[in-house]
């Protein structure tokens, strides 16, 4: 069940909802049950209520001073058709600060009322069953979005897609474990049929599989959730920064002639075609006596193996001029950057120094080796075959992210990935003691219910509300 609270015994709460700094128009967000009351002290309505969700211009004043602070729209939500299912007013007033401290001072006058911590009016929308957890998370999810793919996939899954999903599971699994305690109670005395731990052994495989397929998704809602790690790497001079500015359009990074000049990763974020990307820059990959310097290239190393996708630079002007010894010197290359399965870019900068005719050459024998990575020719310098690279690294991030509306919802969530495993794990335990302990066997299908209600919260658990919440911003 939902975590229920005495809504009617709630304080009442309020807080900015809309974002803080100048702006043409500011919402302030009242809940619970002394809203009416502050409704009528801060507008000296005597009359009725103004209808639900009806604007209404009025002076918006101080309870105790009688003074006008400011004239806007209220808007009245009576228990339960408001966001959090309890009596709601809001203020739609000017965006000034001095403004909103004043409103939000006078509704701290007005007895029962209190300023809201941060979350708190998704939380009582959560505990008054408005919305569910992978919904509010989604919420959260879509009130950060920063690209259009994040957006799309936080407002799929505020929609109640991934949460209809999870459901439709765990009715499944109660319906397997009404039927194996069916059959513990009542089987001896023949009043149930034959074949009903059979129907249950081929509901519980068919639910496994499904979970092993949810869980085999290359981790591409998390992904998308969080940004895609994107990594320049290579040998030192090979461009590796000049490339970082030119994406990023500005001097994120020193360029200098001076080899070993980056030390450290310099990170920026970016949105490729309308998927998020943290790209790193790191130290050239070489021997170095200097000690600093090899921490540097320790720390790039690192930030490779955890990259979801490399972009390996070289500099085309210290190829072999032969095609085919610099298609064998650049197999070698990659071999020395990357670990095998890694996710890469071969990038081949400064092809503005190359004469036509053997680039040309080079591009051919690049097409007959097998096993490379998709080839860019680009110059950062004159910035030819950059749009070509782009059109490129933007495949390759969609490749890593998926596209959030075209297929089954994704996990978006690290804490979604353990409760499944844990529920396919406890699936695993029905079928290990189905014929040796029945009792033990139905304690497996009651684990898998109680792992997937965690991630919904249908379950006890409220050390998960307590992380979910105090990310959001208060007002919200």
């Amino acid at each position: 069940m939902y975590f229920q609270v005495g809504l009617a015994d709630a304080e009442t709460i309020f807080a900015l909802s809309s974002g803080h700094g100048r702006c043409g128009v500011a919402v302030v967000r009242a809940s619970g049950p002394a809203s009416s009351t502050a409704l009528r002290c801060m507008t000296r309505l005597t009359r009725n209520l103004p209808p639900p969700r009806k604007a209404l211009l009025r002076s918006i004043t101080d309870p105790q001073s009688k003074e006008v602070l400011d004239r806007g729209l209220v808007f009245w939500f009576p228990a339960p058709h408001s966001f959090t299912g309890e009596d709601s007013v809001e203020f739609h007033i000017h965006g000034g600060p001095a403004v909103i401290t004043a409103v939000l001072h006078a509704l701290g006058s007005v007895p029962g009322m209190r300023p809201a911590e941060a979350g708190e009016f998704t939380r009582r929308a959560f505990q008054a069953g408005k919305l569910g957890l992978t919904e509010v998370e989604g919420l959260g999810d879509l009130i950060h979005a920063e690209t259009e793919a994040q957006r799309r996939q936080a407002l799929r899954q505020m929609s109640g897609d991934l949460g209809r999903l999870y459901q439709d599971w765990s009715h499944k699994l109660k319906r397997c474990l009404a039927h194996v305690e069916a059959f513990i109670d009542f089987s001896e005395d023949e009043l149930i049929e034959d074949g009903v731990l059979n129907q249950v052994d081929t509901w519980v495989c068919d639910l496994q599989a499904e979970i092993e397929r949810h869980l085999q998704d290359e981790r591409r809602g998390e992904r998308l959730r969080t940004g895609v790690q994107v990594v320049i790497a290579g040998a030192a001079n090979a461009g590796k920064s000049s490339l970082l500015n030119t994406l990023c359009q500005r001097p994120a990074a020193i360029v200098s002639p001076i080899a070993g000049t980056t030390r450290d990763i310099v990170e920026t974020a970016l949105d490729i075609g309308g998927f998020p990307v943290l790209l790193s820059d790191t130290a050239g990959l070489r021997e170095s006596p200097d000690l600093v310097e090899r921490e540097g290239v320790r720390r790039a190393r690192e930030r490779v193996d955890q990259a979801d996708l490399t972009l390996v630079v070289v500099d085309c002007a210290h190829l072999p001029s032969d095609a085919e010894q610099a298609a064998t010197f650049l197999e070698g290359h990659l071999r020395s950057v990357l670990s095998p399965q890694e996710q890469s870019l071969l990038v081949l900068n400064k092809t503005d120094l190359l004469p036509e005719e053997q680039r040309l050459e080079l591009d051919w024998e690049l097409r007959r080796v097998s096993g490379l990575p998709p080839v860019c020719h680009i110059s950062c310098h004159t910035n030819e075959g950059l749009q070509d690279f782009l059109a490129v690294l933007h495949r390759s991030v969609k490749t890593l992210c998926g596209d959030p509306l075209s297929c089954a919802p994704t996990l978006t969530q690290a804490r979604h990935r353990a409760h499944l495993q844990q529920c396919f794990a406890a699936l695993a335990q029905y079928q290990r003691y189905r014929d040796i302990d029945l009792a033990l066997a139905a304690e497996g299908v009651r684990l898998a219910l109680t792992s997937l209600g965690r991630i919904t919260g249908h379950v006890g658990a409220e050390e998960i509300l307590d992380i979910i919440f105090k990310d959001f911003c208060i007002g919200k």
